[in-house]
């Protein structure tokens, strides 16, 4: 049979003709595809509504015309942003034939940022911001002052009955924007967090020196969530925020004999310009051994980085090397490489430029390939000017560097030692594992369990066809403050890797997984919130794959069993227990709780019921929807600065129940 003939005889079932083309038109397309204009419909997209409103503001203040932005959540969960800069345009569209501010909110592609005049950098590139925010929203307001007269219009799902309408004079220039989101569209929350928006406001008065963003949560007046924004040293004191939130000190020579400090490196700080392009860089290193890079093009956060980035890293190393080289540091062929000279460095890379090119409307990659060489050219010449004229800092970061290296190499050393260990085994995987008989990861399951009670419990309790059961025992090693070679070959945590088989660091792989879900249980309990933050740390720092996959859960356990004769029921909090000690206790008769202390205390049968059962368990997966927030969570618990970690538990007490990575 030919091609022709089977194409002619494939069945075709219900008609695709002219009637099955959709256009849609106006906001339509953003109101039935809602992710592809900002990603999701859940928290994220919901925050970033205000982003795109609040970019549009910054825009403003780049092009020298606002010097203060404020954003309020009021009750009801209702957004409004404020500026004072020149006011969206009001005067009639030529094309358009309706308001120019209307054109902006209800047509898509519409805007000051495409050639025509309006603004030479900006960071809404795609002139979708205020139309998607519009199209989104239960109802939106808009609040013009030109310098001469105030202008309103009010839209209800992008869609408008009046014009836009002046209501009166004043001298006043800016622009207000007050909407609510609509909860057809946002289905999971319309609750926007605070501490969620304060970050990236801070983060913007970081990038944009001087500016001034205030910010305040009106839904709460009693606990005074407000606070203004204002950083003349721009991203200098992004640095020194971050290390101070995160308890981390610049890297620094011994303290003298006499108790005197030693020379510390400060921030390092250096710009360049090409035409209409612009660079600025922050950086400093820190006694960690964790790099911190986050870039930035015109004030978006490009989370996947780009060619600034690239442009930024490949300098960086080259600077070093040639440094190390002309001082007489390195040796023969000696280098070092990209990691090595990042260990305990964070930096903050902001481009500014005419024409963004972004791989998605999210704007998470700058892809501007005439960038990179840029980059490369500021740091290269202005890194290199720094360290000869700062000996003393060369020398720290130097030595830094090369300590590096000796570790990188130890580790490979010890990876080697454990592949060889590993083959010379017959049985390779650890001696406490109680495995299970089946071998395909979309059933398989294992529960790595703190204790040797608890395990034997879970062993006893447990499906053996698809759950695997690993007690742990002793203190785990706290990751967060030590390199990769002493990761290798330690007891507490090589059973671990053992068991899940995909190694760790550069090595790990995922394809090698033996188990579809890694779920974490421990005790209710401080004791067993320290082992669960201990392995998170250790999968986050090297094997973070497993939570970028969603293959790590957390068991939730029950803390108490209520129970009358033969009816009992698991309570997972205090107010649950309440609410099950009422019902029980409705006819008079006597209710007993029982407090569960630990795994341990629980029978195979009840921990099954409980906690294992697929059918009655309750998991919290863990999530990494924002990589930056995980690492300075992670650095906060686990550093050695006791302030940082009671400033997090304070502010964060609250959400501490249902807290994803």
């Amino acid at each position: 049979m030919d091609n022709e003939e089977m194409l002619t005889q494939v069945p075709v079932e219900g008609d695709y003709d002219e009637n099955q083309i959709q256009v849609l038109e106006g906001l339509e397309a953003v109101r039935k595809r809602p992710g592809m204009y900002i990603g999701t419909t859940g928290s994220g997209g919901l925050h970033h509504l205000v982003y795109e409103i609040v970019d549009n503001s910054i825009d403003e203040a780049l092009a020298g015309y606002c010097t203060k932005i404020t954003v309020e959540i009021l009750e009801g969960d209702i957004i409004r942003v404020t500026d004072n800069g020149r006011g969206i345009p009001v005067g009639m569209h030529p094309k358009e034939k309706i308001s120019a501010a209307t054109v902006v909110f209800t047509v898509l592609h519409a805007g000051g940022k495409f050639g025509g005049g309006g603004y030479k950098v900006a960071g809404g590139l795609h002139g979708v911001g205020a139309s998607v925010v519009n199209a989104l929203s239960e109802w939106l307001e808009l609040t013009v002052w030109d310098g001469k007269h105030s202008w309103f219009q009010r839209f209800e799902r992008g869609k408008y009955d009046k014009e836009l309408e002046m209501t009166g004079d004043t001298d006043r220039h800016g622009t207000s924007v007050t909407f609510k989101p609509d909860a057809e569209i946002f289905e999971e929350t319309t609750v926007f967090d605070y501490q969620v928006l304060l970050k990236r406001m801070r983060e913007q008065a970081f990038l944009n020196a001087g500016l001034m963003i205030e910010i305040e949560d009106k839904r709460h007046p009693e606990e005074n969530l407000h606070e203004v924004l204002c950083y003349e040293g721009g991203i200098r004191e992004f640095i020194e925020h971050i290390h101070k939130t995160r308890g981390l000190d610049p890297l620094s020579e011994p303290k003298s004999k006499d108790g005197k400090p030693g020379t510390s490196c400060g921030v390092i700080y250096f710009n360049g310009k090409k035409g209409d392009n612009a660079v600025e860089i922050a950086m400093q290193y820190n006694d960690s051994y964790n790099e911190v890079i986050m870039s930035f093009a015109n004030n978006v956060h490009t989370i996947d980085g780009g060619v600034h980035e690239v442009g930024f890293r490949n300098a960086l190393t080259k600077t070093i090397n040639e440094y190390g080289k002309k001082f007489g540091l390195l040796k023969d062929d000696n280098k070092l490489m990209g990691e090595d000279v990042r260990e305990g460095l964070t930096a903050i890379i902001s481009v500014k430029l005419t024409d963004c090119q972004f791989e998605s409307q999210t704007k998470v990659k700058l892809g501007n390939p005439e960038i990179k060489p840029f980059v490369e050219q500021v740091v290269s010449e202005k890194l290199m000017d720094y360290l000869e004229e700062n000996p003393t800092v060369a020398a720290l970061i130097f030595s830094k560097s090369q300590a590096a290296q000796r570790a990188r190499e130890a580790a490979k050393k010890a990876r080697e030692t454990a592949r060889r260990k590993s083959a010379m085994e017959s049985a390779s995987l650890p001696g406490k594992l109680a495995d299970c008989s089946e071998r395909d990861i979309e059933f398989t399951e294992i529960y790595i369990v703190e204790g040797d009670s608890a395990g034997g419990s879970a062993k006893e309790g447990r499906d053996r066809r698809y759950q695997a059961i690993l007690p742990l025992w002793g203190k785990m090693l706290n990751v967060e403050r030590v390199r990769i070679d002493k990761v290798y070959g330690n007891d507490k945590l090589q059973p671990v890797v053992t068991a899940l088989g995909t190694s760790i660091g550069e090595d790990f792989d995922i394809t090698k997984l033996r188990y579809g879900k890694v779920i974490i249980m421990a005790d209710a309990d401080v004791d067993g919130c320290h082992i669960r933050t201990l392995l998170l740390t250790f999968f986050f720092r090297f094997m973070r794959p497993l939570i970028e996959n969603g293959n790590v859960y957390i068991a939730q356990p029950p803390l108490f069993r209520v129970s009358k004769g033969k009816t009992h029921k698991y309570a997972f909090s205090d107010e649950e227990r309440d609410q099950y000690i009422a019902e029980l206790s409705a006819n008079g008769a006597k209710v007993e709780v029982q407090r569960y202390k630990g795994l341990g205390e629980m029978d195979p049968a009840q921990l099954w019921e409980t906690t294992m059962d697929p059918e009655t368990r309750t998991m919290i997966q863990v999530k990494m929807e924002d990589a930056m927030k995980a690492d300075e969570i992670f650095s906060i618990l686990m550093g050695d600065k006791v302030q940082p970690r009671r400033a997090f538990i304070e502010t964060n007490a609250k959400y501490a129940v249902n807290l994803d990575v």
